[in-house]
């Protein structure tokens, strides 16, 4: 087993003890809140399974009971700094980098099913997210940061489309296996992640499982659904990532109540630190679309209004999103950081024009920047006082290289 040289993990507030551990379906480490990193696994066996921390035996605690949608428990080990091996099954697990240096983003990877609109997700071509895990793997990222969209799968599968025959659908553990864990195995096991809510993460579609699943606060049995989490931060050595949940923030009206929500999350990473800051989110606060009849299209109209009064954080150095299903990259006039997406991780794509210097859609004008279609992923290696950003296909093939330095993109 390979051993990292790092190890920012141990458990706590936990007594060794000697059960044999219980059979997993599914595991991976993530963080959460102010740097924490958990362990979660969803247990097919009536209580939680152990880890081996340096030799001792810990178990598990419950995060979520079963319930109808979701039959196994779903379990968690928070972790802190100090340990010297973590073997959970007969795996070692990859622990968190204080410092990474190579930063894997990722997002829409689900393949959608919703009414008419089916993309066949029984076609490796058509919906290509367990190629790009196992490739992305392959390229052994220190972190792999998920910018939202997990699920897709709406509706049943139209009676007669062998696309997607057989698929299952739905806000249950059959639906998020089937969407997300299975075709990510590789990559889960590769790293730990950074989980962003994505619009369809909202309470109305998939809300309830990711934030079962993936979310980072507690699971309340009984408690409604949660719209909107509050940003947190998670400092890392070199950078500071705030995690902003933009979910439910339209992109073509600016409902004032969500315009105050949104005002309040960005005042709070204004707050954030230290610097440098990236912005995590899900839905680009301007990014660019073709839509019929070939217009070009873009902005969220709800980030633009909650910046209008209060400015940007000064602090923010780098944003990152996903939600446009291609590749972006994007430097604002004025004082805006640059934009990077990466929403073509396996759902339908998008297209976009090839170059968006110039582009004025929101009253966000952009100085330069462009877009790259195809399914696939991207790299940030550090370099120095910055970062190269490498965009990869959908098999590991590097595409183009940007740099990224004093808040600048340039391709």
């Amino acid at each position: 087993m390979r051993i990292p040289r790092f190890f920012f993990a141990v458990l706590i507030g936990l007594s060794p003890i000697a059960e044999a551990a219980a059979p997993v379906p599914v595991h991976w480490v993530q963080f959460g809140p102010g740097g924490a990193a958990e362990l979660r696994a969803v247990a097919n066996a009536a209580s939680c399974p152990d880890v081996a921390i340096d030799g001792a035996d810990y178990r598990m605690a419950e995060r979520a009971a079963p319930d109808e949608n979701f039959p196994q428990s779903l379990c968690a080990l928070t972790l802190r700094p100090g340990a010297r091996q973590v073997v959970f099954q007969g795996e070692e697990i990859p622990l968190p980098k204080p410092a990474p240096t190579r930063i894997l983003v990722i997002g829409d990877t689900g393949c959608r099913i919703l009414g008419k609109n089916v993309q066949a997700c029984n076609d490796p071509e058509k919906w290509p997210f367990a190629t790009i895990a196992r490739e992305a793997a392959g390229l052994n990222p220190d972190l792999v940061i998920h910018v939202g969209d997990y699920d897709y799968r709406e509706s049943a599968c139209p009676e007669g489309n062998a696309g997607c025959a057989g698929v299952v659908w739905g806000d249950n553990w059959a639906s998020w296996k089937a969407d997300f864990f299975d075709p990510a195995e590789p990559l889960l096991a590769a790293a730990p992640f950074v989980f962003v809510r994505g619009n369809h993460e909202e309470c109305s579609r998939f809300g309830p499982g990711w934030l079962r699943l993936l979310g980072p606060l507690a699971v309340m049995p009984g408690a409604p659904c949660t719209e909107n989490i509050a940003p947190y931060a998670i400092p890392l050595k070199d950078i500071t990532l705030a995690i902003l949940d933009d979910a439910s923030a339209p992109d073509v009206n600016a409902p004032s109540n969500l315009v105050q929500v949104y005002r309040g999350d960005l005042k709070a990473i204004a707050g954030f630190g230290p610097a440098p800051v990236w912005i995590a989110t899900h839905r680009p606060i301007s990014g660019y679309v073709r839509v019929p009849p070939g217009i070009t299209a873009g902005g969220n109209q709800t980030l633009l209004a909650a910046i209008v009064a209060d400015g940007f954080p000064k602090t923010v150095e780098l944003m990152l999103a996903g939600h446009i299903h291609t590749f972006e990259a994007i430097n604002y006039s004025g004082t805006l950081p640059p934009q990077l997406i990466a929403g073509n991780g396996g759902d339908t794509l998008d297209t976009a024009p090839a170059d968006l210097s110039g582009l004025n859609i929101g009253g966000l004008p952009v100085s330069s920047g462009l877009s790259q279609p195809g399914f696939g992923f991207l790299m940030l290696i550090r370099s120095g006082a910055g970062w190269n950003v490498d965009v990869y296909n959908v098999h590991g093939q590097r595409e183009r290289s940007c740099t990224f330095s004093d808040r600048k993109l340039t391709c």
